[in-house]
């Protein structure tokens, strides 16, 4: 074997340690072989990569690193390309067979580390490198990300739009897995199919006050179907502010307004009366429009009827695509405070308007409860995530559905502390 003369050298620091005294050693810290440096183990692995100049590795194909000496084992194997996507695998319970369970990128250079030991317990150390060649494809699956970068408020989701569509679980699963969010601080998230072309991420709960989201896909170059490869992606970086959460209590007449915890105002509104009432549940706020002109026949009333209306309305912030706004409604201002009388939407004096209006963000929360309004929809008329508990939110994921929710990243730090 190649370490043969490395071993014998140990053996005779064992004995000149006898000769001598016990804490007299020549070679190594305390004698024992795996303390030493790790041999080159490159006679002992092989691996189904090419061999040769020029030639690329099929990446159609799983890599495969075996070891071929009867006395030594792989203890571990590490696969990554040059832009520092990992490629995960599976080691034999002997040691024996290492193979990868995800799939190479085309197109990439990958650099392979490969550690073993011998029979004495001895560490090996092999570094493969090889390229793959280019997709057998040109269809590319490309990904956009939303929203735009900038400032949002803590109940912002995150949107992947696909150009392509993605039915199967399989295909989903591999698309969903190069779709990476990153926060700091650190909070537990996933990712749920609205639809074939559409993903949301949310966290668990709210993202936490001025944190900083980077969002990337490492897709490209990776294969989801045989007529499908992954295409690059522009990342998205996205940070908080603080934490706003307006409470509107359609029974009470009334919207409190917390930032980061603290009710900072209290609001008397109205809400929609009966016939009109307003959605109970967790909006986010999708933007905001100093004038707008509210007509009836936007919400399916005829014009002329006892219902209709045309009026201008000011400091707008909406909640839904279909029209809900919280709004200045000074004709009702008599009603605010006492009773329900609009059309769906949450009005309050212009003062008051006026500072919601400037108090509030893109992102930020607006929630309705005790209204005789059906919930807030999940999806398609604005950003109604939150209303999904997150055990059900967890089964929209190609990745998490039916498994146990993971710690959270409290509970790992908590199970391996980390030294600062």
């Amino acid at each position: 074997m190649s370490h043969t003369p490395r071993t014998r050298t140990v053996l005779s620091c064992t004995l000149l340690v006898l000769a001598l005294t016990a804490g007299a050693t020549a070679c190594s810290s305390d004698g024992n072989p795996l303390s030493a440096a790790p041999y080159d183990a490159a006679d002992q692995i092989s691996f189904n990569g090419p061999s040769g100049d020029g030639k690329k590795a099929d990446p159609d194909k799983p890599l495969e690193v075996t070891a071929e000496d009867d006395d030594g084992r792989i203890t571990d194997v590490t696969a990554l390309d040059a832009t520092g996507r990992h490629v995960a695998g599976e080691l034999s319970a002997d040691g024996i067979r290492w193979h990868s369970t995800s799939p190479l990128a085309a197109s990439a250079h990958y650099t392979v580390r490969v550690s073993t030991e011998d029979e004495d317990g001895a560490p090996g150390r092999r570094v493969l490198a090889f390229d793959t060649g280019k997709p057998t494809t040109k269809k590319r699956l490309k990904v956009t990300f939303g929203p735009k970068a900038g400032k949002y408020g803590v109940g912002q989701p995150i949107t992947a739009e696909l150009n392509k569509p993605v039915k199967d679980k399989a295909q989903r699963a591999v698309v969903e897995r190069a779709l990476k969010v990153d926060s700091m601080p650190a909070t537990e998230g996933a990712w749920y199919w609205v639809d074939d072309k559409e993903l949301h991420y949310r966290p668990k709960e709210y993202w936490p006050a001025h944190a900083t989201i980077q969002v990337r896909s490492n897709l490209d170059g990776v294969k989801i179907s045989d007529r499908l490869w992954g295409g690059r992606t522009k990342p998205l970086k996205l940070t908080t502010g603080d934490r706003i959460i307006a409470v509107t209590d359609a029974s009470a007449h009334s919207m409190k307004v917390y930032k980061n915890g603290e009710v900072i105002n209290e609001l008397p509104v109205t809400t929609g009366k009966p016939g009109f009432e307003t959605r109970n549940g967790v909006k986010v706020v999708l933007g905001k429009e100093y004038f707008v002109r509210m007509r009836g026949t936007s919400i399916g009333i005829a014009e002329g009827s006892s219902e209709s209306y045309d009026l201008p309305v000011y400091y707008a912030t909406r909640v839904t695509w279909s029209g809900e706004y919280v709004h200045a409604a000074p004709w009702s201002v008599g009603s605010q405070g006492y009773e329900n009388v609009s059309h769906g939407c949450t009005g309050m004096s212009t003062g008051d308007a006026e500072w919601f209006f400037d108090t509030v963000h893109e992102g930020d929360v607006v929630k309705v409860v005790n209204s005789y309004g059906d919930t807030m929809e999940t999806f398609g008329n604005g950003f109604g995530d939150w209303n999904l508990k997150w055990k059900k939110w967890r089964t929209g994921s190609a990745l998490t559905a039916g498994t146990p929710e993971a710690p959270s990243a409290e509970q790992r730090a908590r199970l391996r502390p980390e030294s600062v």
